[in-house]
């Protein structure tokens, strides 16, 4: 309670020691109760006066910054304005921090009567994200908790939003924590911090998130080829990890080069090839993808262009095709 007299009879003392200097007006000096800048910005503090006022001074709470045209200040950033009107008494302050925010008082003497105006400088700061998650890598099923921390004056807002692997980008939630619990694969991606409070661009930052899923065939289709010619079964799995391939004939599991067949992976997808293809070619092929998280697979049927397949992919035997493609004749029949 103690603190506003004081400022006050500092005020009135370092009113009274300053050397006779630039005129000011008798009554009160307009000033403005607040002034908002920009960090980083100039700040300029307007005292009115006029030829009646014989001493008149700026202070920064105890620290007289001008006495008159007289620095006191060592801060270079303070300067008094020059080339300003009579009835003007302004300061100011370049490239603004946040230790400069606080009261401002513009002090004359009138009459040996000393009066003050009181300015609150209030320093903007832009939003600063100055802490958040590292890349993260997590098993399916799992629960994960990101943070970013962010800075500035007003405080500001925090906002994710996650850019999922195929590109869709949606909001999250708002807050400086993200908790998601038993994530799934479609929740992998990037998550983008957003931290801004309209002081200027808004600052922004990216977390990757990896999630560990097991294989899921999602092609494995049965091929129809001539004997003699080249044919090719093709299995494609997602996974993360990505996953490996085996390939295998009934019970007997077949080998990249032997036999007459080659194994192609690529990324997600695994590829059997045959070059010559024979009658002992012909049958059912199981496609096995695995990884860390599992294992899944999907049985392939290499037949003959004279074969006919149920929609599962399985050989149909000649008195079951003989009866499919008759019943397939009548119901093209019946649409006339």
């Amino acid at each position: 309670m103690y603190k506003p007299v004081c400022f006050f009879m500092l005020s009135w003392l370092f009113a009274m020691l300053i050397f006779p200097g630039v005129p000011a007006r008798s009554g009160d000096s307009l000033l403005k109760d607040n002034i908002t800048v920009r960090q980083g910005d100039s700040a300029v503090l307007k005292c009115s006066v006029d030829s009646k006022v014989t001493r008149v001074a700026w202070l920064n709470r105890t620290t007289i910054l001008f006495a008159g045209s007289e620095k006191w200040t060592l801060d270079p950033r303070v300067v008094l304005m020059e080339n300003t009107p009579v009835s003007e008494y302004s300061i100011k302050i370049l490239s603004v921090d946040v230790h400069d925010e606080g009261p401002y008082v513009c002090t004359i003497l009138t009459n040996k009567k000393p009066k003050s105006t009181k300015v609150h400088l209030i320093v903007q700061v832009p939003a600063r994200i100055t802490n958040i998650s590292q890349a993260v890598t997590v098993n399916e099923g799992s629960n994960i908790n990101l943070m970013c921390l962010a800075i500035g004056r007003p405080e500001p807002s925090v906002v994710w939003k996650h850019h999922s692997v195929r590109g869709v980008r949606k909001f999250v939630m708002d807050g400086e924590h993200l908790e998601l619990r038993a994530i799934t694969k479609e929740q992998s991606g990037s998550y983008e911090c957003i931290a801004s409070n309209d002081i200027s661009t808004p600052d922004t930052r990216t977390v990757q998130v990896i999630v560990n899923y097991p294989p899921s065939i999602s092609k494995a289709r049965t091929t129809g080829t001539p004997v003699g010619q080249k044919g090719v079964l093709q299995c494609e799995a997602s996974a993360v990890p990505r996953p490996d391939f085996e390939w295998y004939k009934e019970d007997r599991r077949l080998f990249n080069g032997l036999n007459g067949v080659k194994i192609e992976n690529q990324g997600k997808i695994s590829m059997l090839v045959f070059f010559n293809v024979s009658e002992e070619d012909y049958g059912n092929y199981t496609c096995v993808a695995m990884n860390k998280m599992g294992i899944t697979n999907a049985s392939i049927i290499l037949y003959g262009p004279g074969a006919m397949h149920d929609v599962n992919g399985a050989a149909l035997s000649p008195y079951c095709a003989q009866s499919l493609a008759l019943t397939v004749t009548l119901l093209h029949l019946l649409k006339f």
